[in-house]
């Protein structure tokens, strides 16, 4: 049985590697309907929604947890109630399978 994304680890990425392509990019995007392609097919990007500062505060953190251990680090943007997560791979300027593992990943954090 093969693995699924939130089973796998992040590989590093030195550069050299192409991006995925957008129809790549779509079929990863299939187990993660929550989240959209933004600039071009480069990135990814999906918003959650809390009940306060402190929750999203809270998962801010736990996403912090996730991005060390898989040493894959998201921007994220976050305020009273929400929180913006935004996943690509600087080194090769666009999506690699390491930004989905991450996403299916954050997507499995529980929510307050």
């Amino acid at each position: 049985m093969p693995q699924t994304l939130d089973q796998k680890q992040c590989t590093p990425c030195r550069g050299g590697v192409p991006p995925l392509d957008e129809a790549a990019a779509r079929s990863y995007l299939a187990d993660r309907p929550d989240w959209q392609l933004a600039a071009e097919a480069k990135r990814i990007e999906r918003t959650f929604r809390f009940k306060n500062f402190a929750q999203a505060l809270a998962f801010v953190n736990a996403v912090g947890v996730i991005a060390e251990a898989e040493k894959h680090h998201p921007d994220i943007h976050f305020g009273w109630g929400y929180v913006t997560i935004s996943l690509q791979t600087h080194k090769i300027g666009g999506l690699h399978e390491n930004d989905f593992i991450l996403a299916a990943k954050i997507d499995a954090l529980p929510r307050a």
